[in-house]
């Protein structure tokens, strides 16, 4: 068998290289470079549209491949099949030497000629008549190549060669059987899929530059007003969606953060407020303390003056101490420290060492609790609440450590048998620069800070302090997660 070569070639090696060359050298060079970023897309609308465009392509390009190879082989296994009946029914012809000079076609079949030992035609089919034996004029794709030019014909065949004997000695015969059926259907095959994938191409590129603006618009309303939101308006939250999906829950995260801020912002400008009036006061008094000082001729009010003086000093000196350690909580945010804390061996260490308090103070525990943290901040949690109890206690301050039998959580209670709080102001005397009783509270040198850089210390540690009740008194009771004993 053999067939013709078409004139199908694929693109040469050596033009593919010398198109790799001149290309090669454009990615290189700097300005192309830069060239092919400006042209690349940016918007994601864009970049998915093209995406799902270049992925359809592809898959329907290999769809299209498989489907004409198969269609191709299908159609050629046809017609060779018919070649070799009609091949085998001119050789039992032949071996009973019954072929004629003039052959007929069957149908699918070009040509026939049947050629002696000899070369010389003993039969053929009409259109082959006067025409030399067909001789091999090459080889292609594993099969012999005819020269059928004779027959005038610009389509393929596909020849079928047979030698058999006959009763005047072997004969080879030359079936041809034409391609036009095949070529016509693989041609109009191409054409319906490239119409059926340019109709696909765009119609998914169509519907995905759609779904992606539709998907899209809420992020581009989220942004626009995340970007029109400035320090001052953080009142203002973004739109959010309809549903559940995953641009609802960015609305829902941001409107959140925005929240987040806007207390923060406030918080923060509440503080400083705060602050400024905190040591304006004191300040205007140490100068006016230290102006008459300067002036007064008598010693004896000069010292009573001073003395104030540094007593307003160490009030200043408290209220920068404590300002600094509620910046350091604030920059601290929500990372706790993971050091292990011996909490029992702290509050013995810290009850024993405030001997020279004015109220006793009683410890009670009976167990062993470890505690993940800072050492230094739980310390001075107890301390300040120390120095509130005893700032308000009438004679005894109490403080007991128990572990949760539930959670196992540690529990620090600081009792004082001083006056009960009433429960609207249990959450205010948490907030900064909060004082029930002022001007008590400034005469014993409080800064309306102690409790509030307690509650934030028990709050870096995953804790919280309320306040409550007790028959002679108040308590105020710190719970802090304890290390789950091994």
């Amino acid at each position: 068998m053999a067939e013709p070569n078409t004139g199908r070639a694929a693109i040469p090696r050596a033009t593919r290289r010398r198109a790799g060359a001149v290309l090669r050298p454009l990615t290189r060079h700097p300005r192309a470079v830069a060239l092919l970023r400006r042209l690349a897309p940016r918007s994601v609308r864009t970049r998915t549209t093209l995406a799902a465009c270049v992925s359809v392509a592809v898959v329907m390009l290999a769809a299209s491949a498989v489907v004409m190879l198969l269609l191709r082989v299908n159609l050629e296994h046809t017609v060779e099949t018919g070649a070799r009946e009609e091949t085998r029914a001119l050789s039992r012809l032949a071996a009973a030497g019954g072929l004629t000079p003039q052959l007929p076609l069957g149908p699918g079949t070009d040509f026939i000629q049947v050629v002696d030992a000899h070369g010389k035609v003993v039969a053929q089919s009409q259109n082959l008549t006067g025409r030399p034996a067909l001789a091999p004029t090459g080889v292609h794709e594993g099969h012999r190549t005819y020269n059928l030019d004779a027959l005038g014909e610009k389509h393929d065949q596909r020849v079928t060669t047979v030698t058999t004997a006959t009763p005047t000695g072997p004969v080879t015969i030359h079936v041809g059987a034409s391609l036009r059926t095949a070529d016509t259907a693989e041609d109009i095959t191409t054409a319906a899929l490239a119409a059926l994938s340019t109709v696909l191409i765009l119609t998914v590129g169509a519907l995905t530059w759609r779904t992606t603006g539709r998907a899209l618009r809420p992020v581009e309303a989220i942004r626009a007003e995340v970007a029109a939101i400035s320090d001052r308006g953080l009142d203002r939250r973004v739109p959010a969606p309809r549903g559940d999906d995953e641009i609802a829950r960015l609305a829902d995260t941001m409107n959140a953060m925005l929240e987040r801020l806007e207390a923060a912002g406030i918080r923060q400008r509440r503080f400083i407020a705060d602050a400024s009036h905190e040591l304006r006061s004191p300040l205007a008094v140490l100068r006016t303390q230290l102006e008459v000082a300067h002036t007064h001729p008598d010693p004896k009010v000069r010292d009573t003056l001073v003395e104030g003086a540094l007593q307003d000093t160490e009030r200043l000196q408290a209220l920068s101490a404590d300002l600094l350690l509620l910046a350091r909580l604030d920059a601290t945010g929500q990372s706790r420290a993971e050091e292990p804390v011996d909490l029992t061996d702290l509050v013995r260490t810290t009850v024993a060492s405030r001997s020279t308090d004015p109220h006793p103070v009683a410890l009670h525990t009976s167990v062993d609790i470890t505690v993940p943290g800072s050492p230094l901040w739980l310390s001075r949690l107890l301390t300040n609440l120390l120095d509130n109890a005893q700032r308000h206690a009438g004679r005894r301050v109490t403080v007991r450590l128990t572990a949760d039998p539930v959670t196992g959580d540690a529990v620090l209670d600081v009792a004082n048998d001083g006056p009960r709080i009433d429960p609207g102001d249990r959450e205010k005397i948490f907030e900064r620069f909060t004082r029930l009783d002022d001007a008590r509270s400034r005469d014993d040198g409080g800064t309306g800070l102690g409790l509030s850089i307690a509650a934030d210390i028990a709050a870096l540690h995953g804790g919280s302090i309320t306040v409550r009740d007790t028959s002679d008194g108040v308590t105020f009771r710190t719970r802090i997660t304890a290390v789950p004993r091994g």
